[in-house]
C-alpha cells in the first residue's frame, strides 16, 4: 500500500505537466496520458530501472523514467511504445486501440541482457610454433644484457629521478600534504622534531648515505 501512495504524486504530476503543454484530452479523443513504472528482477526482488528511456515507434519523440523508475507521456492510442535501458532487453508495448478511457498505467517489467564472454588471449604471434621459432631465435647476446644492466643500475635510476620532473597529480598532492602539516598545528607552536626519534633515524641514514656531501 505505501508503494502505491508513493507512485501518486508522480502520477497527479504527469497530468498536471499533459494540461500545461496546452492538449485538451477532454476534446482529443485520440490522445491518452500514458503513465507507469519500469521494474526488472534483482536478486529475487523488483527493483526501478531508473533514466531507462520510452520511445514512440516511427516518432521523434519520446521521454525518460527518474531515478524511482516512473515516467509519463502523451501517446495516441494504437502507438506502439519502446522501452530500452542499457544492460536489458528492449521490450515494446502496444496502446491498446479500443481503450475507452484517456489515461492508463502499467508496471512494465524487463529482464537483464548480460552476455559473459569467454575470456580471450591476444598473442604477437598466431600460434605456438611461430612463438617456439621466435624465441629460439632471440638474440641473447651480451651486449644486450650489459646494456639492460646499465639502464637499470641504480645511478642511472637516481639519475632519472631527480631529473624527472612532477606531474600535476604529484603536485597537488605534495600542496596538500603541506598544508594538511601546517592544519596539524594551528593556533599553536609547531612541534619540533628535535624530540623525534624517527627524524634522527633519518638524519642518521642521510649522514651515512653522503647526502649532505652535495649541500
Amino acid at each position: 500500500m505505501k508503494k502505491y501512495i508513493a507512485i501518486l504524486p508522480f502520477l497527479l504530476l504527469g497530468m498536471i505537466t499533459f494540461g500545461q503543454n496546452g492538449v485538451d484530452l477532454e476534446t482529443d479523443t485520440s490522445l491518452v496520458q500514458f503513465s507507469g513504472m519500469i521494474l526488472t528482477d534483482a536478486v529475487g526482488r523488483l527493483e526501478p530501472v531508473p533514466y531507462a528511456t520510452i520511445s514512440i515507434k516511427g516518432e521523434n519523440r519520446g521521454t525518460y523514467t527518474n531515478f524511482r523508475g516512473f515516467f509519463s507521456i502523451v501517446v495516441h492510442k494504437g502507438d506502439k511504445v519502446q522501452f530500452s535501458s542499457i544492460g536489458y532487453k528492449d521490450v515494446s508495448f502496444t496502446i491498446p486501440d479500443t481503450l475507452q478511457g484517456t489515461r492508463y498505467s502499467i508496471v512494465q517489467l524487463i529482464s537483464s541482457d548480460t552476455i559473459n564472454l569467454p575470456e580471450t588471449v591476444i598473442f604477437p604471434w598466431p600460434n605456438r610454433d611461430h612463438f617456439k621459432l621466435e624465441f629460439l631465435a632471440m638474440d641473447v647476446s651480451r651486449d644486450l644484457e650489459d646494456r639492460a644492466k646499465d639502464n637499470l643500475a641504480e645511478k642511472r635510476m637516481e639519475a632519472i629521478r631527480k631529473n624527472t620532473k612532477m606531474d600535476a597529480g604529484e603536485n597537488a598532492d605534495f600542496y596538500l600534504r603541506q598544508e594538511a602539516q601546517n592544519y596539524y598545528s594551528i593556533g599553536q607552536a609547531p612541534p619540533m622534531n628535535i624530540f623525534n626519534p624517527m627524524a634522527w633515524a633519518q638524519f642518521f641514514q642521510a649522514w651515512k648515505s653522503g647526502e649532505f656531501k652535495s649541500q
